[in-house]
């Protein structure tokens, strides 16, 4: 059964671009479209699309407005359609419950397979999930186990994300308490741009320093460090490095190289996180991470939108804690506590 897809944008041009590059796709119908918010929130009540496209920029009721409305009365997946020019309300959409964004293409003649290959990247994953048959993890913090499993001595953390990640990234990094005081690696698949504007976006709601990072940025306690879109973090003598080498699991920044140079920094003394995402980034890293003592969590089943990235690390063997995404932020809390 194929997955209803309602297109919103003013553009009739764009309507019809997305439209046609929605119908190549297997699996994916167009059942309808909308010129504006208004017309939109008039027919998904009677079209009950499985996913939205949902244009930002908008006369009348603008892109984020209608998707404040469709958040409070319909159970519906949106996936924001932005322009780079518009990355700040992109984030603002990620943060209202947005699952996700995609570029529209600056040159779609040429761009017409990508455009495509991202359109299905974005939408299939968030109903391939209820289609696997995945067993249902149960985790649940005691007291005993924050006092006597997990580690006394943490020096830094590493987090890695993908789809579903920022919204997961919100809540965790709002989280904070004053006292953060050493460093956090933030790796979330996320094109170049809009993380500059993501990181703006968690500095201004968190007690903590977030900035974007740069290449030769002394660490120091109490930052958290987001990776900037096409560039790949590396932790090397207490110091960010930055390089456009290839991309793996074709994405750059890849969660999997910040993941292994942060292990050979810190060994025993590093915790680490991974979060909703389509694919296998991370694993690999988190291999490292537990072959030099460090320790692994995986956010579950339950609360991930996409559990490709941790669900394949719980595969591979090298999860010490399956957690949902409250547990993550109690567990990340707690060993700032332990260290203050």
């Amino acid at each position: 059964m194929n997955i209803k897809v309602l297109v919103v944008d003013d553009s009739p041009f764009m309507r019809k671009i997305i439209t046609e590059t929605i119908a190549s796709i297997d699996g994916l119908e167009v059942i309808g479209t909308a010129r504006n918010g208004r017309d939109a929130l008039k027919v998904i009540p009677l079209l009950q699309p499985d996913v939205i496209t949902l244009d930002i920029e908008m006369p009348g009721l603008n892109g984020l407005e209608t998707l404040e409305i469709i958040k409070k009365e319909h159970d519906v997946p949106v996936i924001m359609m932005s322009s780079f020019s518009g990355e700040d309300n992109t984030i603002a959409a990620l943060d209202l419950g947005a699952m996700d964004f995609i570029e529209k293409p600056h040159d779609i003649r040429n761009q017409s397979d990508l455009f495509k290959n991202e359109v299905a990247d974005k939408i299939m994953p968030l109903f391939e999930q209820k289609r696997t048959e995945l067993p249902t993890e149960k985790s649940a913090l005691q007291k005993n186990e924050l006092e006597n499993k997990l580690p006394k001595k943490i020096k830094a953390i590493a987090i890695g994300a993908s789809t579903g990640g920022p919204k997961a990234l919100f809540s965790i990094i709002r989280s904070l308490p004053e006292n953060l005081n050493f460093p956090i690696f933030i790796v979330q698949h996320m094109p170049k741009g809009f993380t500059t504007s993501f990181s703006k976006r968690l500095d201004k709601e968190s007690t903590a320093t977030v900035v974007e990072a740069e290449d030769g940025m002394a660490i120091r306690g109490g930052v958290v460090y987001v990776a900037p879109g096409g560039y790949h973090m590396l932790i090397e003598n207490n110091c960010i490095k930055l390089n456009e080498a290839d991309k793996i699991h074709g994405v750059r920044p890849a969660v999997d190289y910040m993941f292994e140079t942060a292990a050979e920094s810190y060994g025993s003394e590093l915790a680490s996180f991974i979060l909703t995402g389509m694919g296998q980034d991370g694993a690999r890293g988190l291999a490292k991470i537990k072959e030099t003592g460090g320790y692994t969590v995986a956010q579950n089943r339950e609360t991930s939108i996409v559990y490709g990235m941790p669900g394949h690390a719980v595969q591979k063997g090298v999860i010490d804690k399956i957690a949902s995404l409250n547990e993550i932020s109690e567990l990340i809390n707690w060993m700032i506590r332990m260290r203050s």
